[in-house]
Order: C-alpha cells, then sequence, then structure tokens
C-alpha cells in the first residue's frame, strides 16, 4: 500500500469509526488532510524506445486532459479522477517493476524485403537470396510463428496480369520458406500487384525496388 493511501485508510477510519471521540477542530485537520491527499494511480503509460534505441511518440488523454510522450522511458499516471501525472523513468527502473511482464511479452513482429527481376515470378535478385536464411534465423526464437507473404510489382504491363504476378511472387517464397524447413502456425499470402509500391511511378516503369515481396513475422 502507498504511504497516500496508508494515511487516507487511518484518517477514514479515524473519522468514521471515532468520530465522537475528537474535538471539531482536529475532524477538521483530518478531513482536510484526506482531501489534499492524491488521487490513487489508476494506470500508467510509458514510452519504451524500439530495439534501435528509437522512440516515436504516444499522445495519452484522459477527462483531465492530455499529454505527449516523446523521450524514452517518460511516463504518466492517471489518477482515479482522471488526473494525469507526469512521471520521469529509466531503464533500470522499467525492468525493476516492468521486467518480468516484459520478458514475457511476444517477441515484436519484424519484416524481410525480397525483391525479384523484372518480369519474373521466380528469380529473386542476388542479393535477396540470402533472406531466407534470415527468416528461418529469426523463426528459431518464435515458438508459435504467423508468416504473412504479401506479393507486389512495378507499373510494367497491364493491371490485370500484375496483380497475378504478385500473387505468384508470394506463392514462390511461401514454397522456398516451406524448402528451407521453416514452419508456422499460419503462412498466408497476397498479391498486392502495382498498388502499394514502394517508388510511385507512371505506367510501364522499370522500377526494381517495387519489383518485392514483404514477409511479416509476428
Amino acid at each position: 500500500m502507498s504511504s497516500a493511501n496508508f494515511i487516507r485508510s487511518i484518517v477514514v477510519g479515524v473519522t468514521s469509526e471515532l468520530l465522537l471521540a475528537y474535538s471539531p477542530i482536529i475532524l477538521i485537520g483530518l478531513i482536510a488532510l484526506y482531501f489534499m491527499l492524491p488521487n490513487p494511480i489508476e494506470g500508467r503509460v510509458i514510452l519504451l524506445p524500439g530495439p534501435d534505441g528509437k522512440v516515436g511518440s504516444v499522445v495519452v488523454k484522459s477527462q483531465g486532459g492530455e499529454q505527449t510522450l516523446n523521450t524514452a522511458y517518460a511516463g504518466v499516471g492517471v489518477d482515479t479522477a482522471g488526473k494525469l501525472i507526469a512521471e520521469t523513468g529509466s531503464a533500470d527502473l522499467v525492468k525493476k517493476r516492468y521486467g518480468a511482464l516484459i520478458e514475457a511479452s511476444p517477441p515484436r513482429p519484424v519484416s524481410f524485403t525480397v525483391y525479384f527481376t523484372s518480369g519474373s515470378a521466380t528469380q529473386l535478385d542476388f542479393i535477396s537470396k540470402s533472406a531466407i536464411g534470415a527468416v528461418k534465423i529469426e523463426l528459431a526464437g518464435r515458438p508459435a510463428p504467423e508468416i504473412t507473404v504479401i506479393g507486389h510489382t512495378d507499373t510494367m504491363g497491364a493491371l490485370e496480369a500484375n496483380d497475378v504476378l504478385s500473387q505468384e511472387r508470394a506463392a514462390t517464397v511461401r514454397d522456398m520458406l516451406l524448402e528451407a524447413g521453416i514452419q508456422a502456425v499460419s503462412m498466408d499470402i497476397a498479391g498486392r500487384g502495382e498498388r502499394e509500391p514502394i517508388i510511385r511511378t507512371p505506367d510501364d516503369v522499370d522500377e526494381p525496388l517495387n519489383r518485392r515481396v514483404e514477409i511479416s513475422v509476428r
């Protein structure tokens, strides 16, 4: 129990059970003390850095206002009245308080991208061939992984043909993963055609970065 809650319980006990044993002045003081005590913290938000050390931002809102967190281990508590209370934390403090919870959390999702030669549904470029091994290494530490494989194309060719090509590329990568011995709870594939390019181009532009398959692991 926090010190504020401890004092609060004493005050409540005194005012409710021993009301007649104290003078009005003492009772007024005790009641005033009760209302001066901070409300208990009902919830807490702490901003953690990513694996690469980078920090994003999050806006915490309640009926008592809003605060923006944009530094590592910054936090805000929300008391029972909805008031936001800024807090300053550290890596050591978070580990001490929430280490067991963090360790029990599932691994963060990760993604890999492989690229295809122009017009091909089966031929990866030279650099991308090593990505399959990287996926296998990542999955070794995940007890029940789920994999999503999404195929894409550049704008060369007809829209309908690229829909088919992107699906075929996704199927090719799925088969490569299975042949590499990678097992997952689920492995879904889909094709997006030329609709979600990394680099936007006019029609009929050969763009290597858009000829890709994205592998998401969670």
